[in-house]
């Protein structure tokens, strides 16, 4: 196990070195096979899993029976669906393995254990749940006030593991547009460079 993998996921002041020992011993290893499928729509998720190595998506199909990526996940991220999880509640969205993967598995009793015993995690989550409630609402304004071009190239700068790893089908759906536009956003951004 990686002391350091873990200690860049939990860095948080208030976590101690026997807190982080409590932490990682609550985790266990999975493997993942590309095509894989995480967490099936309509089932609950009984646990959220550190990305070491792989990339991973969350998608949900539309109203009109379209498959569209809502998240993109990729090393030392954290793999989960919140509203499932926490409010356990059947989940909207398919998880799915674009790549093989290795992660760190940690089900919900576990997480319940650790949130409600160890003051420093439970602050750690409430840093983590702040930010993702941040990016949440970010990417809900971007999409309405920046164009695919400006999307794309943001995302470029953030996860450019996703543009060299994930189908273009995929990255299309996630910022909203369709395969042909984004087929002419890359040419275009090619000439330019």
């Amino acid at each position: 196990m990686n002391d350091s993998f873990f200690r860049k996921i939990y860095n948080h002041p208030a976590i101690s070195e026997k807190d982080l020992k409590a932490i990682l011993s609550a985790h266990r290893q999975i493997t993942f096979k590309k095509h894989d499928i995480i967490l099936h729509e309509g089932s609950i998720s009984n646990a959220y899993y550190l990305i070491e190595v792989g990339m991973f998506r969350s998608y949900l199909i539309d109203y009109s029976g379209n498959e569209i990526t809502t998240g993109f996940f990729v090393s030392d991220d954290i793999l989960i669906e919140v509203a499932s999880l926490f409010l356990r509640i059947h989940s909207q969205e398919t998880i799915q393995a674009l790549s093989d993967g290795v992660v760190w598995e940690i089900d919900f009793n576990a997480f319940q254990n650790l949130y409600h015993n160890i003051s420093g995690f439970t602050e750690w989550g409430r840093t983590w749940m702040t930010n993702q409630l941040f990016e949440a609402k970010n990417r809900a304004v971007k999409m309405h006030t920046q164009n695919a071009s400006q999307r794309y190239l943001e995302l470029i700068n953030d996860k450019p593991e996703i543009i060299k790893g994930a189908p273009l089908k995929y990255i299309a759906t996630y910022l909203g547009i369709t395969d042909t536009s984004l087929s002419r956003i890359r040419k275009e951004i090619l000439h330019q460079g």
